[in-house]
């Protein structure tokens, strides 16, 4: 059975499994009713909507 010669260190180890577990940007859509950029399938923040129907109710600072 092979048998490594040397100790692999905790850096070079670790290093292998971060391989996987790289974070990508988050995929952004315009929202139809004020234009703004925000995440798909999530109530839009700004203008509260989502699919087309007010979820949220805004309050209007003043």
């Amino acid at each position: 059975m092979a048998v490594p010669k040397r100790k692999v260190s905790k850096a070079r180890r670790d290093s292998r499994a971060a391989q996987t577990y790289k974070v990508s940007a988050p995929n952004l859509v315009e929202c139809p009713q004020c234009h703004e950029l925000k995440k798909s399938h999530v109530v839009c923040p700004k203008c509260g909507y989502y699919n087309g129907e007010l979820v949220v109710a805004k309050k209007d600072k003043e």
